[in-house]
C-alpha cells in the first residue's frame, strides 16, 4: 500500500489500531466516493465490522496513495 509521509508519521501514530487490510478493503469496496473540492483528494468510505463504524480513507489525486484514515462517526449514506 502506498502512503504519504504524513500518514506514516502522524496518522498511524495517532491511530495505531488502523489495519492495512481495512484500508485496502475501503479502497476496493467503497460505499461512497467523493472528490474534495479544495484539493481534489479522494474520500472513500466503507463499513468496518470490527470497529462498528464507517472508515474514511483519503487518498491523493492518484486514488492510490493513502494520506489519511479514520472512523467517521458522522457518516451516513
Amino acid at each position: 500500500m502506498l502512503s504519504t509521509d504524513y500518514f506514516q508519521n502522524k496518522v498511524l501514530l495517532k491511530r495505531p489500531y488502523l489495519k492495512n487490510e481495512w484500508i485496502e478493503y475501503v479502497l476496493q469496496n467503497p460505499a461512497k466516493v467523493e472528490i474534495q473540492a479544495e484539493d481534489n483528494r479522494i474520500r472513500y468510505w466503507a463499513f468496518i465490522k470490527e470497529i462498528g463504524k464507517y472508515l474514511r480513507v483519503v487518498t491523493l489525486t492518484d486514488g492510490i496513495t493513502v494520506h489519511n484514515a479514520f472512523p467517521d462517526r458522522d457518516f451516513t449514506i
